[in-house]
């Protein structure tokens, strides 16, 4: 069996009054990330750890930010576009491990929804999708609020 691991990381600014989409769901949130996209950091991550995991570059060389086809484009859209492109080379997620990071809303209410969301396109079950967060104790771009940020690591595998 040949194994391969990838990471990502992905990281936007929150603004005010933006909607905040995180985990293929819209969040119940006074800000928002803000991007070229969606900005939905934790799917972005993901995908930066699938393509990682095959050394197929990043969600931006793929997904280009200067292309207007992408301007507001569920993530969700992306992620099964890169799965596809996993797939496509014979391999399959095994699992995944995601930290977010923001100190603001709580995210265990919504995990249920977004294992909902995300499982499908990846064919997984929701026991092979980790979703977790934490805070940075007030320190920093995410202490103020000013950021969210997602990693995301992946096993991938080829019989």
């Amino acid at each position: 069996m040949d194994l391969r691991v990838g990471h990502g990381i992905d990281i936007h600014r929150l603004e005010a009054g933006h909607p905040f989409w995180l985990g293929g769901i819209r969040l119940e949130h006074h800000s928002g990330a803000f991007g070229h996209s969606d900005a939905d950091v934790l799917i972005h991550a993901l995908c930066d750890a699938l393509l990682g995991a095959l050394a197929l570059g990043d969600i931006g060389a793929h997904f280009p930010d200067t292309d207007a086809k992408y301007k507001g484009i569920d993530s969700k859209i992306l992620l099964k576009e890169v799965y596809l492109l996993i797939l496509g080379r014979g391999y399959k997620l095994i699992n995944a491990d995601c930290t977010l990071l923001l100190e603001k809303p709580k995210i265990k209410p919504y995990l249920p929804q977004m294992k909902d969301a995300l499982c499908p396109i990846l064919g997984i079950a929701h026991d092979a999708l980790s979703i977790k967060a934490t805070t940075n104790e007030g320190l920093g771009y995410v202490g103020r609020e000013d950021g969210v940020c997602a990693h995301a690591t992946v096993l991938i595998f080829r019989e």
